[in-house]
């Protein structure tokens, strides 16, 4: 399930939304349009046979004898002193471990959820809910490790009141993990009873999860009435990307090429369907559809990938992908998969040898090691691994290059070094150049504009433009680079920008609309309105809530009709995800940049109703209050907020801001200094922290805090044009002069780029 500490956003971009529970498993009269596996095996037996005992088959299983893998022979785990208990009674398969109250309880088994190189196990609360418990199985023989019991965050105490604890909202089965272990799931959430009423047509990841339902193509296969009419044998995706293609090697250059191009992307899209990290923004899922009709990818963003695009959090491949050259010479899942076992269709590096001549490759000429070495082996150079749930090892599909150069500069991972720890990054780009005569630079060349935009570089804007003006870089990539230019936007990068909306690839188009969050209103009717009527909903929704603040008579009739059908998709599209806090925040300020106060305020207590963990809701709901001339009560909500949570550095900050609105600026410094404290990392937290302790005539300390930030970030205008500010108006006009310097050659580096 979840194996690292999720840090919520106030933008709900969700790791993995799915389902909802009770688990009533649907009949055909409710389901009409699946026909299940058992009718599918008359004619093809043979796939499934190669399904069966698949990842895909053993995703979700019935507790039984056999699907259990995990000791409960009175077996024990201790975890920081809760020591849980595993046993069988009357049949029954229990743990006895801490609930939501903290206290000991015994829990039925329900369900297995995966089975290697761990199995997790599922029990059932009231409301309908399933959860994950975090004590796992690790199915890996006891020579690698395995067989025992392990906690999936070994390394904290995860207590009852922890959002992480298996009895929390991050750990449930229904909104984290449901959709991509059985077949057409559907969630049946009741916002107004927090109940889910969750089906599915198979418990497990069957043939029609992938190839859709198979109604009609049972129609056509029997040539009952009506299937002459039927395209594509009756099925609504026809999984053919592969067939009469072949992978041709030029015997010159070693290099593969596709007989014929590529023609679409269902494949790969089907497959991100759960191999991606994204967002469910409908559960009306139709196969053969536009992936971000239904679902939002997250883009190359810090936290989840490193500057150069490398895996560093769990995301599930497509955004590794979508880097690749493979991907951009159309390679498709397929090629390297056989889709029904979900094997590599030939073991280990075999199989990147039906593309890449052996001859070529598995040589010491191309990789330098011994032959049998670990270093000789093309998927271990290039495409490394990371654990994720403790034990799993996950592989970095974006093909890369290894890139020691990178580390050195960037401070960015790199698989020579993973295995030769003992030497420095430069040790290892000295090698590259000696055995290639210079430093491989390999496909992906991204990495620098996305490490200046995240340490904000003077040259940042400069490097993101010119990626996200680059045609031949992979689409995610371009899109990336136009999400981060919203902090970076200028005169001269809008052109780009404004291009990226028109792209044809709507990836690229939803990061140039992100990249436009803070335009003036009066610029957003013509850019965004042509794109409320996208054929993708993910562009079309965020083009909506971008247009939320103008006001209706603004827009011409086609504008206003166009925005209302958008802007209820984008409603619809948080309510696929009303369980989750995250999208109760965004209905709240969907509905406050429309005025629309008192829908916004129930959407902002209902956030905090599900989770009275979930800081963002508070700062928001007390950000409405001040909206409306109430900060009275917005204090209110505050410090209620900060009963919950002590350390909350977003409430901090925002109460310190309400304290000087208050003009009780001794106060406000306080919350603003407890805000910079508890998250260092945040340099606006901080500045504005100096400029508080300025403006209360500390400003030897301001300047203090500045020069500290400064040290640590550089290349932030901001600061410096802080500090120039400050000891101008203290006389020290010879500091003052020196951080006009440094301004100076900022200015400099970033003309020079």
């Amino acid at each position: 399930m979840i194996s690292q500490r999720l840090y919520t956003q106030i933008v709900f971009m969700m790791f993995l939304s799915v389902a909802e529970c009770h688990l009533a498993l649907a009949n055909k009269n409710a389901l009409p349009h699946y026909v299940g596996r058992t009718t599918c095996i008359e004619c093809h037996a043979e796939q499934n046979a190669r399904w069966a005992g698949s990842h895909h088959d053993l995703a979700m299983q019935e507790v039984t004898e056999k699907t259990v893998l995990g000791d409960f022979d009175n077996a024990s785990f201790n975890y920081f002193g809760t020591l849980s208990r595993f046993f069988q009674r009357e049949g029954l398969f229990l743990v006895q471990t801490d609930g939501p109250d903290g206290k000991l309880h015994n829990y039925p088994i329900k369900y297995t959820f995966g089975v290697y190189p761990l199995q997790q196990y599922l029990i059932e609360f009231s409301n309908g809910r399933l959860q994950a418990l975090s004590i796992a199985w690790d199915t890996r023989p006891k020579t690698e490790g395995g067989q025992r019991w392990f906690h999936l965050y070994p390394q904290e105490n995860i207590t009852h009141d922890d959002e992480l604890h298996w009895t929390g909202r991050n750990q449930n089965w229904n909104a984290i993990c449901a959709e991509c272990h059985s077949t057409d799931l559907k969630k049946h959430y009741d916002s107004k009873t927090q109940r889910f009423s969750t089906t599915f047509s198979e418990i497990d990841v069957s043939c029609e999860a992938c190839h859709g339902p198979g109604a009609d193509h049972l129609k056509w296969a029997k040539r009952e009435p009506g299937w002459q009419t039927q395209k594509n044998k009756g099925l609504s995706l026809l999984l053919n990307e592969r067939q009469n293609v072949q992978w041709l090697i030029d015997p010159k250059t070693a290099k593969p090429r596709r007989s014929q191009p590529r023609q679409s992307s269902k494949e790969i899209e089907m497959c991100a369907r759960c191999h991606a990290r994204r967002t469910l923004i409908s559960e009306e899922y139709e196969h053969g559809k536009p992936l971000m009709d239904t679902h939002l990818p997250r883009l190359l963003e810090d936290n989840l990938y490193y500057a150069d695009g490398q895996i560093q959090d769990e995301v599930y491949v497509y955004g590794s992908f979508l880097q690749s050259k493979m991907y951009q010479a159309g390679v498709t899942c397929s090629d390297c998969h056989e889709p029904h076992s979900v094997q590599l269709r030939l073991p280990n590096q075999q199989v990147c040898f039906q593309c890449h001549a052996a001859t070529q490759y598995q040589t010491p000429k191309h990789h330098f090691h011994p032959s049998e070495s670990t270093g000789a082996n093309c998927i271990a150079c290039h495409m490394p691994t990371m654990n994720y749930m403790v034990v799993d090892p996950r592989h970095d599909h974006s093909f890369r290059m290894p890139r020691p150069d990178l580390s050195q500069e960037l401070g960015t991972p790199n698989v020579c070094n993973d295995c030769h720890n003992a030497q420095s990054p430069a040790w290892a780009a000295d090698k590259l150049k000696a055995w290639y005569g210079k430093q491989p630079r390999g496909f992906q060349n991204f990495a620098k504009a996305l490490s200046a935009a995240r340490i904000g570089s003077a040259d940042a804007e400069t490097r993101l433009q010119r990626l996200a003006n680059d045609d031949n870089a992979p689409a995610i990539v371009r899109a990336t680079a136009l999400s981060e230019l919203a902090s970076h936007l200028s005169v001269n990068t809008f052109p780009v920008v404004e291009k990226g909306l028109q792209a044809t690839d709507p990836l690229i188009r939803f990061g140039a609309l992100q990249a436009l969050e803070a335009i003036p209103l009066d610029y957003r009717i013509p850019l965004f309105s042509p794109l409320l009527t996208d054929p993708v909903r993910s562009v079309r929704i965020e083009a909506a809530r971008l247009l939320a603040p103008v006001p209706s008579k603004h827009l011409s009739q086609a504008q206003r009709q166009a925005f209302k059908k958008a802007a209820q998709e984008y409603v619809a599209a948080q309510r696929a995800n009303a369980e989750r806090p995250e999208a109760q925040l965004n209905l709240g300020l969907f509905y406050t940049s429309q005025g629309k106060t008192q829908k916004a305020k129930a959407a902002y207590q209902h956030a905090i109703k599900l989770a009275p963990d979930f800081m963002p809701a508070y700062v928001n709901l007390a950000d409405f209050y001040r909206l409306i001339g109430n900060d009275a009560k917005g204090k209110q909500v505050l410090r209620h907020a900060l009963q919950q949570n002590p350390k909350a550095a977003d409430v901090h900050h925002a109460l310190g801001l309400l304290l000087v609105r208050q003009k009780k600026l001794s106060k406000a410094i306080k919350h603003l200094s407890r805000a910079a404290s508890e998250r260092p990392e945040n340099v606006r937290y901080s500045y504005v922290y100096a400029v508080a302790l300025n403006g209360a005539g500390q400003s030897d300390k301001a300047i203090a805090v500045l020069e500290q930030l400064h040290t640590a970030h550089s290349e932030n205008r901001e600061i410096l044009d802080a500090l120039i500010t400050f000891h101008r108006d203290m006389g020290d006009f010879n500091a003052m002069v020196l951080y006009i310097k440094k301004r100076r050659q900022l200015e400099i580096k970033a003309s020079e780029q």
